[in-house]
């Protein structure tokens, strides 16, 4: 252990400024595409002890019948999975007859997409790209669906997010659907916290480590800042990761959206009564391009 860099680490933690302010790192700094942070995402993906990072499967059938409904999809349609992680959404719609295109930032997450579908056997029905969204060009495509679900619109400020949402209108036909879900701006936790935990392997790192996290709400922004401050136990290497959550009243989103490009927006609170362990938590919008 080599305890002069542990104690200029935790001095680094004692002047840690007060509080962090939103978006301050512009779109956060968790390392989506770092490939060994991207393999221990995975695991929380596939972990069907918890649904912090995709949704149980029970869960996940539950939704996909509600998409196939309000999207009017059926086989053959072409859907878009934004932010898609280790396609459980999209091998599902593959097996229904969808032909899907995923989209997402983390190298483990995309290449057992890859793999899945291909276990599945409808890799000919799906085709995945590594990237970051907010740079994704599938204008003129003419997709007849979208998901863009748990929330992942939120950890961007708001003009990227507007952004993205234009990016997807233009992916769809005139009379394309998306499925958007965020956060219920009623519901999120408001108070300033502050927790702290230790552990030999887990999603920061593989080695024994002291993870101390903060979260703060920022009322001008309506955004929480969550800081994680990492200390790698062996090397007293310190790692500061910031992370914000924007929230949006349905009034804010539906603009958002019909500046995007969408002419009709149908708003569900609480996932339209799914029998999901937090639907209450949840907004979920359908919109026609």
């Amino acid at each position: 252990m080599n305890e002069q860099p542990i104690a200029d680490a935790l001095w680094r933690i004692y002047h840690r400024a007060e509080r962090p302010l939103p978006w301050q790192q512009r779109d956060g700094n968790l390392p989506w595409d770092d490939p060994a942070f991207s393999e221990r995402m995975l695991r929380e993906h596939l972990d069907e002890s918890h649904g912090a990072a995709s949704r149980i499967t029970a869960e996940r059938e539950a939704q996909i019948d509600w998409f196939w409904h309000k999207l009017g999809l059926q086989p053959g349609s072409r859907v878009l999975d934004v932010t898609c992680g280790p396609g459980l959404y999209t091998v599902a719609l593959a097996e229904r007859g969808c032909h899907v295109t995923g989209v997402d930032f983390g190298p483990a997450a995309v290449a057992h997409a890859r793999q899945l579908v291909a276990a599945k056997g409808v890799a000919d029905r799906c085709a995945f790209h590594q990237q970051d969204v907010r740079q994704m060009d599938f204008d003129g495509a003419d997709f007849d669906a979208a998901l863009l679900i748990y929330g992942q619109l939120a950890v961007m400020p708001p003009e990227s997010a507007q952004a993205v949402l234009r990016r997807v209108a233009r992916a769809l036909r005139p009379g394309g659907r998306l499925c958007l879900e965020l956060l219920n701006p009623a519901r999120v936790d408001k108070k300033n916290s502050s927790w702290w935990y230790t552990d030999d392997t887990g999603l920061w790192g593989e080695r024994p480590y002291l993870h101390l996290g903060e979260r703060f709400w920022d009322e001008e922004s309506r955004a929480s800042i969550e800081r994680f401050l990492i200390l790698h136990l062996e090397t007293g290497q310190l790692d500061e990761i910031e992370l914000c959550d924007q929230t949006y009243t349905p009034a804010e989103i539906t603009t958002m959206l019909q500046t995007a490009g969408f002419s009709q927006v149908d708003h569900y609170p609480a996932w339209d009564g799914l029998p999901l362990y937090d639907a209450a938590e949840w907004h979920v919008y359908v919109c026609i391009r």
